[in-house]
């Protein structure tokens, strides 16, 4: 199965013809070589041909034909020409003088140059080395014909071919096991991606491509998936979480409407009783409204990440506003709200969306914090951007849950009993990511610190 996916893989198609480009391009290179060789080794052989047929033909212009047979005969014996064939014919191409006894037929009566076997003037001759000769007429119509043995050039030449050979037969086997290990080793791999994802398709988000240890870039995915696996978990399980949280913060305010509504079904109209029911009833009505309503508010905030609309925004005088806003409550619990903002610390962004990130921290410090204690709001800056931050001084938060308090819904109360919905911080969180600010909490020993931390590009002097 996985070599019949192997074989039909788009990856070993794209290997075999990059084997055949890189094959093609080696033997162009082995064939420029061979070429540029041999034509040099031929050059060289011809140049040493026509030194000595020239100094032949000076022997013969000097001491005519006695002068160059006993020039050939000397030449001969003295070897000087290693492989030199020698060769004076009368104008019938009887031999008269050198170490080639028959007028060779493959060159002919012309003049010129040509390659033939040495048996042709040599039949004694035990094997048959290819020579390469120069040969012309002389003026009393004897031929002269010089050359030499370049049998050694024709080896060298059949050992460049099976190289050649050898080498482009090495060149693709080794290119077509490479293509297939490669190719099967990847198929195998988008396999194993494929087997996890069928798996998460039947049971569920619990199965994670399995990593061999290589740390290579078919790891790396594997790995990312399993990230992005874990985050979409963390996401369905965040639904479903919240599914359950909204679920039962609506039953309790939609129970007492049903109940009242029967009630006053069941009995006589009495306009005091049913003022009141009503009165009741459009207080509970109105806190669903307004969970859903700022359940819109961080959705819409999501959503559109368009920051083209921003502005320029004074965190001080948003904080001022806030404190302002909140005082009569904090009064009336007993806590002591300040601000500390006496600089102009100006941002780019969405002046309400920022006010309100402000103010829910506020409340949720003023609700959750110490009676009878203090909250602080505090705005500042430094080269690492623009930072407001809202502090209590009240029980805090435990570790454990210092992140899951951005979730939608998530109250520290199991219970759910307090008024209040949950969703406070998510806002402040949306509203953050909007504007590229960091959220974070600190201990403020004792009670919980609430830092936003804006970039020096959100910045504006």
């Amino acid at each position: 199965m996985l070599l019949l996916k192997t074989i039909r893989s788009t990856t070993l198609k794209l290997a075999l013809i990059c084997i055949g480009i890189f094959g093609a391009v080696v033997i162009a290179l082995f064939g420029y070589v061979y070429w540029s060789t041999a034509t040099y080794v031929r050059s060289r052989s011809d140049h040493v041909i026509a030194v000595e047929h020239a100094l032949l033909r000076q022997a013969y212009d000097g001491g005519g034909r006695d002068g160059l047979i006993s020039t050939i005969r000397q030449r001969i014996a003295e070897e000087h020409l290693d492989g030199g064939l020698y060769l004076l014919a009368d104008p019938s191409f009887v031999a008269v003088a050198g170490n080639l006894r028959l007028w060779p037929p493959a060159l002919g009566v012309a003049n010129g140059w040509g390659n033939f076997s040495a048996a042709e003037g040599k039949p004694e001759a035990a094997n048959r080395p290819l020579a390469r000769a120069s040969f012309d007429t002389l003026p009393d119509g004897y031929h002269l014909l010089v050359g030499k043995s370049i049998d050694d050039l024709d080896q060298f030449a059949k050992k460049i071919d099976t190289a050649l050979l050898l080498g482009m037969f090495l060149i693709v086997v080794l290119a077509g096991v490479a293509s297939i290990s490669v190719t099967q080793r990847t198929v195998g791999r988008i396999e194993a991606i494929n087997t996890t994802s069928r798996a998460i398709m039947q049971s569920g988000l619990g199965q994670r491509i399995p990593l061999r240890g290589t740390k290579d870039e078919w790891d790396q995915l594997a790995e990312n998936l399993n990230l992005m696996l874990e985050r979409i978990e963390g996401l369905m399980e965040e639904v479903k979480q919240v599914t359950e949280n909204l679920a039962h913060d609506l039953r309790t305010p939609l129970a007492r409407i049903r109940g009242r509504l029967e009630k006053a079904y069941n009995r006589q109209q009495d306009g005091h009783h049913d003022q009141t029911l009503i009165g009741d009833t459009l207080a509970d009505l109105d806190v669903v409204l307004r969970m859903f309503s700022s359940l819109m508010r961080i959705s819409q905030i999501e959503a559109n990440a368009l920051t083209t609309d921003f502005r320029t925004a004074n965190l001080g005088e948003i904080a001022h506003e806030v404190v302002e806003l909140f005082d009569a409550a904090a009064e009336d619990k007993g806590v002591h709200l300040d601000v500390v903002a006496n600089q102009r610390v100006l941002v780019k962004g969405d002046r309400d969306l920022l006010f309100d990130a402000v103010a829910n921290l506020v409340d949720n410090a003023i609700k959750h914090g110490r009676d009878v204690g203090q909250v602080i709001v505090e705005v500042s800056e430094s080269h690492h951007g623009a930072l407001i931050s809202v502090a209590d001084d009240g029980p805090g938060i435990p570790a454990e849950e210092s992140q899951l308090v951005f979730k939608r819904f998530y109250r520290l109360e199991r219970s759910r009993r307090t008024p209040g919905n949950g969703l406070g911080l998510s806002l402040v969180a949306a509203v953050a990511r909007l504007h590229g600010a960091k959220i974070e909490m600190e201990d403020n020993g004792p009670g919980l610190k609430f830092l936003l931390q804006f970039p020096p590009t959100a910045t504006r002097a």
